[in-house]
């Protein structure tokens, strides 16, 4: 979470869920000393449409969850990535199928690196190992979300969600963001911008999936 907020985060949209809701928490917390937007959702769907619209608004934005609702949030995920709309989504994972339990898991590796959601598209995903580096991907994954116009996927565990260790912060960065296609309304100089993950013709999608 602090990272995050070093990192020039913008916006948080997300749903408490064991074992990952220290970061809302946190978030909460931390929020009168920052300028961010934080809403916690009535729900993970509801959540990662949130992330949707504010991510196609040019926001440096994320979410973070648990199995069950990075499963829920699987259609919205898919609606991003067509979209090409970058931002980072958290999954601390823990253990299935069904609601499960609570202890650390690997077992959402197929479903995060495979897609996940319908149709034929990939995330790109980071695997910290440790707090530390925890910590440095969520630095990553934003800028990497910007570079390639892409939902970014950290996946972690409860292990490392839960864990207390030293770490170094690197300092905050003032983040400047350079996103002419985002649907910030008409100006002067350009007609309105418009983001969809919906093509009737079949060799745009063609072109984006491959």
């Amino acid at each position: 979470a602090e990272a995050a907020i070093r990192s020039g985060l913008q916006g948080y949209f997300g749903y408490p869920i064991t074992p990952q809701s220290e970061v809302i928490e946190y978030l909460a917390q931390q929020k009168p000393k920052h300028n961010y937007v934080l809403i916690q959702a009535e729900s993970e769907l509801a959540a990662v449409n949130m992330l949707y619209g504010a991510a196609g608004a040019g926001g440096r934005v994320m979410t973070t969850t648990s199995s069950p609702g990075f499963s829920l949030m699987q259609e919205g995920i898919s609606y991003i990535a067509c979209t090409e709309l970058p931002c980072v989504l958290v999954n601390v994972v823990r253990g299935g199928p069904g609601l499960g339990t609570i202890q650390p898991s690997q077992g959402d590796y197929f479903q995060a690196t495979r897609g996940g959601g319908h149709g034929d598209y990939y995330t790109p995903v980071l695997g910290p190992n440790s707090v530390q580096e925890m910590v440095d991907h969520v630095y990553l994954a934003f800028e990497l979300a910007d570079k390639y116009l892409t939902p970014i996927v950290i996946l972690s565990d409860g292990a490392i969600g839960q864990m207390m260790e030293k770490v170094i912060l690197p300092e905050p960065i003032q983040y400047k963001p350079n996103k002419p296609w985002a649907t910030t309304g008409k100006t002067v100089d350009r007609e309105r911008n418009i983001l969809t993950s919906l093509s009737i013709e079949s060799e745009v999608m063609e072109k984006r999936n491959l």
